[in-house]
């Protein structure tokens, strides 16, 4: 069913969406961690450092994916902000044409270039075979990465947050199986792990394409509402690709960070791997956040109401704040016991390096929070371009660490690159989103004389 966020408490409302929301992006991670935690386990720690040495370069493409989809939904939730039913479907349809074309581009690109980018990111000689073997797969699978994305962003600017987690999580469960049977049973080593990846997530997709078709009344597209429109498509390019370059200008910085963590040595990889897994699965409440309020922000501008945006913002990072507590204090209690999930209780060392590395990033969550709700209601808002520059300046924190910092004090270096990067991001994003309110706020006083 569709939900209008226009209307009723802003915090009730936030919390009702983000929460399922929340459990799709906890299963979500159950695809990587459960590579991960077999991995590790079954093949051991060189095999969980050639899955791990492909993490900024799989967040660079696939990232880039995920920002297109969700960038496309802009405007779907700004018109069924605006209870306009046939602008909605013109820009369903011509956003569903845009990602078969961009699935094909660039799976064709980036398969071809996966091992010389591996090569160039330094990948250990002892892993790098296991990480082209696993990525490649990851990238054969883009298709898939765009039926599920599209559909569940489509979704979710209805205010649908509820269906793509069911879906997410039977195919997380799925997940599971495919992994052991893969990886255990066949065996196919790491490639299994990227097989049982790619098969999971597109199992979620049709669900949500069949279940979109049948549930949705709203979708029901005419031919001629299906045609491809110049207009529609400019727009949808206009806010899907700045927020995929968004992504993929980040994740530059992180693939230049991953380069010098691979010059260190494996073992370091595998740190960074095992830390990165557990902060991934406890920031999940985040992602969720700044999600919300894309969909809060697009519908409330899209219904011309600034002041219940404001309120939004100040409910979500008040939620923000409260859960980055609540997080930081569980990776200083329970940190260790989280990382045995990935490594074995023998590497002493590697544990010891992770632990560093996750409660460095805790302390810094608030910041992280920020990032997302500010940066997402800036995209909400219909103001793509603007994000993207957040993104450049989370590339900066990250290369600078990348190229000076981790030369000069090592693994100490690695640690803090990310918090540096989370505060460049907010000292542009906080000034940014009063800017944007106040132009938001003279369209709108333009469009009412106009009316």
């Amino acid at each position: 069913m569709e939900k209008d966020m226009t209307k009723g408490n802003p915090m009730r409302l936030i919390l009702g969406f983000a929460v399922p929301l929340l459990f799709g992006l906890v299963f979500q991670q159950f695809y990587s961690m459960v590579d991960a935690v077999i991995v590790g386990h079954y093949l051991g720690v060189d095999s969980l450092a050639a899955v791990g040495a492909t993490g900024s370069v799989n967040f660079l493409i696939i990232g880039f994916c995920m920002g297109i989809c969700n960038g496309f939904a802009i405007p779907i939730a700004q018109e069924f902000g605006a209870k306009h039913e046939g602008e909605l479907k013109k820009f369903v349809a011509n956003s569903v044409w845009l990602s078969v074309i961009f699935a094909v581009v660039i799976t064709i690109m980036v398969s071809l270039l996966c091992r010389p980018i591996l090569q160039l990111m330094r990948t250990p000689a002892n892993i790098i075979d296991g990480s082209y073997n696993y990525i490649i797969i990851i990238f054969l699978g883009i298709p898939v990465v765009f039926l599920y994305n599209m559909t569940a962003a489509i979704l979710r600017s209805l205010g649908d947050s509820k269906t793509p987690v069911v879906f997410l999580v039977t195919a997380a469960v799925l997940n599971i199986f495919l992994d052991v049977f893969c990886i255990v049973v066949l065996p196919m080593g790491v490639a299994g792990a990227a097989v049982a990846t790619v098969l999971s997530q597109a199992v979620a997709g049709l669900a949500c394409l069949i279940y979109m078709r049948k549930k949705f009344t709203i979708l029901k597209i005419s031919k001629e509402e299906s045609r491809w429109s110049r207009d529609h498509v400019g727009k949808l390019c206009n806010m899907g690709i700045p927020m995929g370059l968004q992504y993929s200008i980040t994740a530059i910085g992180s693939v230049i960070l991953q380069s010098a963590v691979n010059g260190i040595d494996s073992n370091a990889v595998a740190a960074v791997t095992a830390g990165g897994k557990v902060s991934m699965l406890l920031v999940c409440p985040f992602d969720a956040m700044g999600s919300t309020m894309a969909t809060y922000g697009g519908q409330n501008v899209g219904a011309g109401d600034l002041d219940r945006v404001d309120r939004g913002l100040k409910a979500c990072s008040l939620l923000g704040l409260i859960y980055s507590l609540i997080a930081m204090a569980a990776v200083f209690l329970f940190g260790r016991q989280l990382l045995l999930l990935f490594l074995d209780a023998k590497e002493a060392q590697i544990i010891a390096n992770a632990y560093y590395f996750l409660r460095i990033n805790a302390v810094f969550y608030f910041p992280l929070a920020l990032v997302n709700i500010v940066r997402f209601l800036i995209q909400g808002m219909g103001f793509s371009k603007l994000a993207v520059f957040a993104g450049a300046f989370e590339m900066i924190a990250r290369a600078l660490a990348g190229f000076l910092l981790v030369p000069l004090f090592g693994f100490v270096a690695v640690c803090l690159a990310s918090p540096l990067a989370w505060i460049f991001a907010d000292a542009f994003l906080i000034p940014a989103f009063f800017h944007v309110r106040k132009k938001m706020a003279h369209i709108l006083d333009g469009q009412k004389s106009i009316a």
